[in-house]
């Protein structure tokens, strides 16, 4: 390890400090804040650790750990893109990759090639570990609309047929979280907090 390489991370640490500021549309339990992108990331750790039993197959917790962690650090250039807009799509991967390549592409060559792998690994879906990262990723808001009373199904007049479309990734990467999603999913509407068309 160089001076010149412990420069490039400390670049890269001081970079990624922007996410903080990133604000969600989704607000933080039981609160009416709209939660970061820095408190949505390490949510989505802590329930890796906690539900990883619950894949379908084996994962390799670290690397999900790596996945969840990182997958949103391209919004400090790409922005925040709300999963329900209706003006813009929800994957818009090619400015992504262009901030994942600036951002790190500040680390030392080694780290930045493994990280944008592992960032487009979940963005492809297609892995288990990446299929578990986006379960974690889909389900962390619905607990979070859920706790409050809607959320931002009801600010933004989401119905359950869209939300049902987005949330069914969970199933990819847990049939027992999915199994779980569906049944808050048909609960939200029992209690009126999302509408069924």
């Amino acid at each position: 390890m160089t001076p010149d390489q412990l420069l490039q991370q400390i670049n890269f640490i001081i970079e990624i400090d922007k996410i903080k500021y990133i604000q969600r549309k989704t607000k933080l339990f039981n609160s009416d804040r709209p939660e970061n992108d820095a408190e949505h990331s390490w949510h989505l750790a802590m329930m890796t650790i906690v539900l990883a039993e619950h894949s379908d197959v084996s994962v390799d917790v670290l690397k999900v750990l790596k996945m969840v962690l990182i997958h949103d650090i391209v919004e400090i250039d790409a922005g925040d893109i709300f999963i329900y807009d209706t003006q813009q799509n929800h994957s818009n991967t090619e400015n992504e990759l262009i901030a994942a390549k600036r951002i790190f592409g500040l680390l030392p060559d080694k780290q930045a090639e493994e990280l944008i792998a592992i960032w487009q690994e979940f963005e492809a879906g297609e892995t288990p570990e990446a299929r578990f990262a986006k379960a974690m990723d889909r389900i962390e808001p619905l607990l979070q609309n859920n706790s409050n009373n809607g959320g931002t199904w009801r600010e933004f007049d989401v119905d359950y047929s869209k939300v049902y479309q987005k949330k069914k990734v969970i199933a990819q990467g847990s049939a027992t979280l999915w199994k779980f999603a569906e049944n808050l999913l048909n609960e939200s509407v029992q209690k009126g907090i999302l509408k069924k068309e």
